[in-house]
């Protein structure tokens, strides 16, 4: 049986403490505390977990120290704290029994730069577990996915089974950013059958999406301009103006024709650049992403996003550095393991409705360990759990209805279960 009060408790510890990317020091130590409590064969950690050479948007050291510093302030295993350092984040927890097929669950663990609302309405401010790191959040359910990888590893340790079961607890998904990390690491390689889950989504508690599809392909970018100040007054022709290139990338990133063969999206998030009104402006940024259905499509997106940013310095006589914070590829989820899902969600009590697939609309980079498994012959499958969250994925009133937690732990176990069993 699924002891919900612990999930609950171990839900609002993590929600408390949100991290963001590749600075989830408490999170992986909370994970490591969890599994020693739990038994299992074999625990990587940090630079054990991933293949640091492939990690993604990863902040400076001085960011990632604060951040160590700040769990062991809150109370973190000091000698899991000692281990990662200032290093990489995240955890793979291992159980074995004899020979059979290798099964995966991926989980991600980072949180969000938003303020969390203190209003009475919002549940985490009215029970007294609203975040502790002002200006960070966990407002896209990250604190319940860590929650369903212990609860359904714990499940899956006291069931019979045989063959190896692993938990991929990944940084740095909100950022595009540690997917491939995880991916490229010595643990995916075996694995046969993957699922990775997601909580929300907009489908309400008791409904079960055994298979989500549609993720768009995703490709972080960084353009940073680089000109010639001058006084802006006295001398302006002496200034190479890089906010001028920067308005202008802006405007024709928004003019890429879209394509026929499918979505495609691009957007400017984070622009700037200029240090006072009577200076030319010789350093300017755009932060931001282009989508594609496919991966395809992203790459086009992404080519000639290039082309704009760099005609945009050219046009203006400055230079621009164009580089990629994060990345990920589109994926299916196989039929196989989307049945499994369906059948054991349809009899799992707690469960009102069953949608065989539906699409994203969004990007994950969850994807990365799905074509790693799919492309050498493995299966792979991306199901949500539904919850009836007040305000929207990335809002400051998001929040996991509690149900839900028991209601993931028993459709994913029972969903592993059946995997060793029936080996699709």
């Amino acid at each position: 049986m699924t002891d919900t009060d612990h999930l609950v408790s171990l839900r609002r510890d993590l929600h408390r403490h949100p991290e963001p990317a590749w600075c989830e020091y408490y999170t992986t130590a909370r994970i490591a505390d969890e599994v020693e409590r739990i038994g299992v064969d074999d625990l990587f950690l940090g630079a054990d977990a991933v293949n640091e050479a492939e990690r993604m948007a990863v902040p400076d050291e001085a960011t990632r120290r604060e951040w160590a510093d700040r769990a062991r302030d809150d109370g973190a295993n000091p000698d899991v704290l000692d281990d990662l350092g200032t290093g990489p984040t995240g955890a793979v927890a291992v159980l074995e029994r004899g020979d059979g097929p290798v099964v995966g669950l991926r989980v991600d663990i980072d949180a969000l730069h938003i303020t969390e609302s203190e209003s009475d309405a919002h549940c985490p401010a009215a029970e007294g577990f609203r975040s502790e790191h002002e200006g960070y959040m966990h407002a896209c359910g990250h604190d319940a996915h860590v929650t369903f990888g212990l609860g359904v590893l714990e499940r899956v340790k006291a069931s019979d089974f045989e063959g190896t079961f692993k938990v991929f607890f990944q940084p740095a998904e909100e950022r595009i950013g540690g997917g491939k990390a995880m991916a490229k690491s010595r643990h995916i390689a075996d694995v046969d059958y993957l699922y990775g889950v997601h909580v929300g989504l907009d489908h309400p508690t008791g409904e079960i999406v055994a298979g989500l599809d549609g993720f768009l392909a995703v490709s972080h970018f960084l353009a940073e301009f680089e000109g010639e100040p001058a006084h802006a007054g006295a001398h302006p022709e002496e200034g190479k103006n890089t906010v001028q290139a920067m308005a202008a990338a802006v405007q024709n990133l928004y003019a890429i024709p879209r394509h026929a063969d499918g979505a495609t999206r691009v957007n400017a998030g984070l622009v700037g650049g200029g240090t006072a009104t009577n200076i030319i402006p010789d350093e300017s940024h755009v932060e931001g992403e282009v989508r594609g259905e496919t991966t395809e499509l992203k790459d086009y997106m992404r080519e000639r996003a290039e082309r704009v940013l760099e005609s945009a310095a050219d046009m203006h006589d400055v230079s621009v550095d164009i580089s990629t914070e994060g990345e990920a590829p589109s994926a299916t989820s196989d039929q196989a393991l989307v049945d499994l899902v369906e059948a054991v969600a349809a009899t799992t009590s707690g469960v009102d409705s069953v949608l065989e697939r539906d699409a994203l609309g969004g990007s994950e980079d969850a994807t990365y360990l799905m074509q790693e498994v799919q492309q050498h012959g493995g299966l792979a499958c991306y199901l949500c759990v539904g919850t009836s969250h007040p305000g929207g994925h990335h809002t400051k009133t998001f929040d996991v209805e509690e149900d839900t937690l028991r209601i993931g732990v028993d459709v994913i176990a029972e969903t592993v279960r059946d995997t060793f069993e029936n080996q699709p």
